[in-house]
């Protein structure tokens, strides 16, 4: 069977989309006068603007005589859930290894879920370009993870590649100097190394959608390998429910994945990865069986969110003024397509109001949504983030990580400091001269905020990665809320300079002079513990008395401008964050200074 099912998994940021990109060229799949954009898999403006892939994607090459399905994983911690996932549907993967910064906590991870499904490993020592590298060590830190992670013999004589995929050169020696242009050394091995789907094309149908996409025209698509039997358009199918329920439909679409584009097929067979749309509520883990023959695979483990908060419409005085969409059904309309495309996201209305709870992976989850709804148009308000507590067997439980930090070890002190602060403890340390390592477990809940924290404390040279590692009893750790109070509007109206100038006394402003505000709004932060009500809309008396410093020029402090990220890890249970689609705006959840006290005497 000329068909090869590869994965592309590694640590965030050590070049997979970037590598794609080469394959696509070296297959020739544009013509040598057509111009193509950069990491052409992210193809949303987060996605380019962060570097990051966010969800995984389907997509094949035509090579010598056979089709490589390539899919391009997810690296960060919150999207891992995607990797599991892709497992079952490939027979061998590319593990791509930074030459610089060699294995990574998510390296780890990724291998560990390829060696737990037998999906055989080729190792691909990429960035062999950059200044400093010691291949070598790269090479010995994998080996040196296979062996930790119990890998099979036979994949402890892996493959390895040496790429740049910058350059778009790849070679099997080690020595830099021997890069050739093209990406053909690791198709080559693709071919002779990773073996043919293990499918029966001569059986009764069975398919299982492994990752759902979403078409505002054919509605869901499922996206999975077609393992026996053959799948023709128009087929009357079964679909076999993770609840044991049978589902009657019909199979409108066939999609086959080629470089960027869908192409629509009239009968896909065993082997072949395909999306399929006309069962509307299909979902990852069923299987499409012919009706007389029902017969469904195992299914196909989801990770439970680790994170929830609350998004509601927007109730500020200012709704309405820079979004499309404020009102409560569009807000439900949104969450539920997002549902139909990100299995990890869970959705539910809270009961007798107008909120959802709303649970992802992690922190970036969660903001990535919010940022993508905001550039969308939507307004709406959302809470701080909690950690999901599982109760299993009358104990509650938490979600805990596996944090690795690089640091510069002049700020080690400091660092290990705010760990301790939030009760993480101590795996391991390599100290060295410059940068030092730090791999520590800690709960979920004290992950919140921490990114903005270490990259103030290392002035913006730590790096900081974490993956799952176990569910534990409850720490009943609580992340201390911010030792000061903040300033809070008590006008609706427009910053003035000479307000905020007679308020740079109290503490530290949020906003710049001309900024629209309403009362309950955050301001700034107080210097001292308690939340205190100023008047930033205050403006100059008018008299006919000429000063003498009538010329002098206002020269205001900077404000603290705050990042998504900072803002939800900022706010407290009595607060909300406003998103739209111009502005964050931190609140109180009670604007009026009465309904505040009543509810938090202590507040003011």
């Amino acid at each position: 069977m000329n068909i090869r099912n590869v994965a592309i998994i590694a640590h965030v940021d050590h070049g997979k989309t970037t590598m794609v990109d080469q394959l696509f060229k070296t297959a020739h799949l544009f013509r040598d006068n057509e111009s193509s954009a950069e990491r052409m898999m992210d193809n949303n403006d987060l996605e380019r603007e962060r570097g990051i892939t966010i969800l995984a994607k389907a997509t094949g090459i035509q090579y010598k005589d056979y089709h490589i399905n390539i899919l391009d994983t997810p690296g960060h911690a919150d999207f891992g859930g995607e990797v599991e996932r892709i497992m079952n549907m490939v027979d061998g993967c590319l593990l791509l290894i930074d030459a610089f910064e060699s294995t990574m906590p998510q390296t780890r991870f990724v291998l560990k879920k390829a060696i737990e499904a037998r999906v055989k490993p080729i190792v691909v020592i990429n960035k062999v370009d950059r200044p400093n590298v010691d291949i070598e060590k790269a090479v010995d830190d994998v080996l040196d993870l296979f062996i930790n992670l119990d890998a099979p013999e036979e994949y402890l004589d892996f493959k390895v590649v040496y790429t740049s995929g910058l350059l778009g050169t790849s070679s099997l020696s080690p020595d830099p100097n021997d890069q050739t242009p093209g990406m053909e050394a690791i198709l080559d091995l693709i071919i002779s190394e990773i073996p043919s789907p293990r499918v029966n094309p001569q059986g009764h149908l069975q398919f299982q959608p492994s990752l759902l996409d979403y078409s505002d025209f054919v509605g869901r698509i499922g996206i999975g390998l077609i393992k026996t039997g053959t799948l023709i358009l128009n087929q009357n199918v079964a679909l076999a429910r993770l609840d044991g329920s049978i589902k009657l439909g019909k199979i409108m679409k066939i999609f086959k994945f080629v470089g960027m584009s869908r192409i629509e097929l009239e009968t896909a067979t065993a082997g072949d990865i395909v999306g399929i749309a006309g069962i509307v509520d299909i979902n990852v883990g069923e299987t499409l069986c012919e009706p007389n023959f029902v017969v469904p695979l195992p299914k196909i483990a989801i990770s439970e969110p680790t994170l929830q908060m609350t998004f509601a419409p927007n109730s500020s005085p200012f709704v309405g003024q820079s979004g499309k969409f404020v009102t409560f059904r569009q807000l439900q309309q949104r969450l539920d397509k997002e549902v139909q495309r990100d299995v990890a996201l869970k959705v539910n209305i809270i009961e007798g109001s107008d909120r959802f709870l709303v649970s992802g992976r992690g922190e970036l989850h969660l903001g990535i949504l919010i940022e993508k709804m905001r550039r969308e148009g939507y307004e709406m308000e959302v809470s701080k983030p909690k950690v999901i507590i599982s109760m299993i067997d009358g104990v509650a439980y938490e979600p805990f990580e596996e944090l690795q930090l690089d640091v510069p070890s002049e700020s080690i002190g400091m660092v290990m400091d705010v760990l301790s602060d939030r009760q993480a403890e101590v795996i391991h340390i390599d100290y060295g001269e410059m940068h030092s390592r730090l791999l520590y477990e800690i709960s979920a809940a004290g992950l919140i905020g921490l990114h903005a924290q270490i990259m103030t404390l290392t002035k913006g040279y730590g790096l900081m990665n974490h993956s799952y590692k176990r569910h534990r009893p409850a720490s009943n750790f609580q992340m201390k809320g911010r030792s000061f109070g903040v300033l809070i509007s008590s006008e609706t109206g427009q910053s003035t300079t000479y307000a905020l100038e007679g308020l740079e006394a109290r503490g530290t402003m949020f906003i710049y002079p001309q900024t629209a505000v309403y009362h309950g709004m955050i301001v700034g932060e107080n210097r001292y513990p308690r939340d205190l009500v100023v008047n930033v809309s205050k403006a100059k008396a008018l008299t006919n008395m000429r000063m003498s410093t009538k010329e002098a020029k206002v020269v205001l402090k900077a404000p603290r401008i705050m990042s998504l990220e900072a803002c939800l890890a900022y706010i407290n249970d009595d607060e909300l964050l406003e998103i739209t689609p111009t502005a964050y705006r931190m609140r109180k959840v009670y604007l009026d200074p009465i309904e505040r006290k009543k509810h938090r005497p202590d507040s003011e």
